[in-house]
């Protein structure tokens, strides 16, 4: 195919350093050279994102000087990088970088000094690893020869709303990312956006939640009308199973939008589970690639899934560190109110459901949730309901779901899944099926899940089959 315009993300370990940073650019150039007008989009260094939510708790508790050590090796690396990729010690991105970074520690310095870490302050300081990286990779396009101009994603266009650490955009985005970006792109300028981030109507910077840099380029891609949006990675593509479990995981050719949805929420690392959405309405596809083996093909993710008939599930993916709530009660829990208030109060704190079961005698919910938010999730709970209701956390939980359209209508698919549990001995804690019959996710003993991943791949025999057939 010819592509006219390519939106290009690069992950963490993509940009992790200046050798990773020049190979990345060099990706990107070799589709500039042939022509093609490409924005690029861009992680944090690897490492950098934890590191800065590390520092902010640690200014949060009071420890100042562990925070600025922090803020001096991300510093450090930092200028290394641009260093090795030819900036001089007055350049103007070694001075951009170093700006930056005493910004970053004002806003750290804050926080310290109200011993207070707000979400809003939270996404401003977290925001920095990628803004950043995006000089470093801009740099790395111009010491290649080629014209480069790197964006914030507020400077890019991207308004979301305030959901500060998991925000996301709002309908005016896409023509404010059109207007700001087309503009650089027919000069002949090659955009460099710091992923993962947005700002509000009135300049506040957000995030778009953990691995939302994915989020930031199909945002992009729509906006422009994009042939494709590529994420490049250190992987194949979407795998059958993660292949640091399961040695013969295979690549998976072709996705549909909704099968990369569904593995991405239930645990698959290699996307956002919003990535796809902005595509969705355009037919964008997404290919995810491997910068290793920037010639193999990838997986494609498109409106369409490519089904045998033969082979319903195509892969197997897990959520591990979960906790199960259960909140138990005789029979209050049959009147609709009690079951509505619960879900208000979840809703309230904004915590993601992973799973919901109900009992049939109506005296039992269950909620599985990630063990991260298992206290809010029960201080929630146990303000929203009465004394005689009983809210208990079952930790050390984790979800394991299969994923593939083929399974609609498909008999026998969940004897399948529950029959390799059972023969290796596997207790279920919970099981839930979607209404979309795209996946079947059950709650398991988090020790297990290894073993379990293992037994249901070898069971739909992923590994021996290409996992979809053209």
């Amino acid at each position: 195919m010819a592509y006219s315009l390519l939106v290009m993300k690069f992950g963490g370990t993509n940009m992790q350093d200046a050798r990773a940073i020049r190979h990345s650019a060099s990706l990107a150039g070799r589709s500039v050279r042939e022509g093609i007008r490409v924005v690029v989009v861009v992680s944090a260094m690897a490492g950098v994102t934890n590191a800065l939510l590390k520092l902010a708790d640690a200014a949060q508790a009071g420890d100042i000087a562990a925070a600025n050590d922090e803020i001096a090796a991300m510093r450090t690396r930092h200028f290394t990088a641009a260093q090795e990729l030819g900036a001089s010690p007055d350049s103007a991105t070694v001075r951009e970088i170093r700006e930056m970074h005493e910004t970053l520690r004002q806003a750290v310095y804050g926080v310290y000094l109200l011993r207070e870490l707000t979400h809003r302050s939270r996404d401003l300081i977290v925001a920095f690893g990628e803004r950043l990286s995006a000089p470093l990779m801009a740099l790395a396009l111009e010491q290649s020869g080629l014209r480069a101009h790197h964006l914030t994603g507020g400077e890019a266009g991207i308004l979301t709303d305030a959901h500060f650490g998991n925000a996301k955009p709002l309908p005016g985005t896409y023509e404010r990312v059109k207007d700001r970006l087309s503009g650089v792109l027919s000069a002949g300028v090659t955009p460099v956006v710091a992923g993962f981030m947005g700002e509000t109507d009135k300049g506040a910077t957000t995030t778009l939640g953990r691995g939302g840099t994915d989020f930031s380029a199909t945002i992009i891609g729509k906006a422009l009308g994009a042939d494709e949006v590529w994420a490049w990675k250190d992987v194949d593509g979407v795998m059958s199973a993660d292949p640091r479990v399961v040695q013969d995981a295979r690549n998976i050719e072709v996705l549909s939008y909704g099968e990369v949805m569904e593995l991405a929420y239930f645990g698959a690392k290699v996307l956002h589970p919003l990535a796809v959405t902005p595509l969705q309405e355009s037919g964008i596809p997404l290919r995810v690639k491997s910068a290793a083996d920037p010639d193999f093909p990838g997986t494609l993710v498109q409106a369409d899934a490519l089904d045998d008939g033969r082979h319903p599930v195509k892969a197997v993916t897990a959520i591990r560190n979960v906790s199960i709530i259960n909140v138990s009660g005789a029979g209050a829990l049959g009147v609709p109110d009690v079951v509505a208030s619960l879900f208000a109060a979840i809703a309230r704190e904004n915590i993601t459901l992973l799973m919901v079961s109900q009992s049939s005698s109506m005296s039992n919910v269950s909620l599985a949730v990630q063990s991260v938010d298992a206290e809010r999730t029960l201080g929630a709970l146990r303000s929203a309901v009465t004394a005689e209701l009983q809210v208990e956390e079952q930790a050390g939980v984790a979800v394991l779901a299969i994923v593939g359209s083929g399974m609609r209508g498909q008999r026998g698919v969940a004897a399948g899944l529950f029959s390799a549990l059972a023969q290796s001995e596997i207790n279920i804690l919970m099981i839930s099926q979607g209404s979309s019959e795209l996946n079947i996710s059950v709650a398991l003993d988090g020790t297990q899940v290894e073993e379990a991943t293992r037994a249901v791949h070898q069971a739909f025999r992923l590994g021996e089959l290409p996992a979809a057939v053209h």
